[in-house]
């Protein structure tokens, strides 16, 4: 495991409950400007492994951007379960809710 995924997944885990971080920044803040998508495919393919809070990372724009409707639902209803306001079509406000 390269030391990029090791902070990623450090960083995730502490994410606390009833707030979010974009993928950027989980990517800024384990050292590399320009890894979102390695965040990406880190959450696909670890979160269940690691027990990662995968439903605490959304878009820099503040929206759910997984494109699968069933998991996007998913998503939705755990940050919501956290108090995390998500409006019907997935914008969370990050000012209020992101770290």
């Amino acid at each position: 495991m390269t030391q990029f995924t090791e902070e990623v997944l450090i960083i995730i885990k502490r994410i606390p409950y009833g707030r979010v971080m974009s993928y950027g920044q989980v990517a800024r803040f384990a050292g590399n400007n320009r890894g979102a998508r390695q965040v990406a495919r880190i959450l696909h393919s670890m979160s269940q492994k690691y027990n990662l809070p995968w439903h605490r990372i959304i878009s820099s724009k503040g929206c759910i951007s997984i494109t699968d409707g069933r998991y996007a639902a998913i998503q939705r209803e755990l940050l919501l379960s956290e108090g995390i306001e998500v409006s019907e079509d997935g914008y969370i406000d990050i000012s209020i809710y992101g770290i």
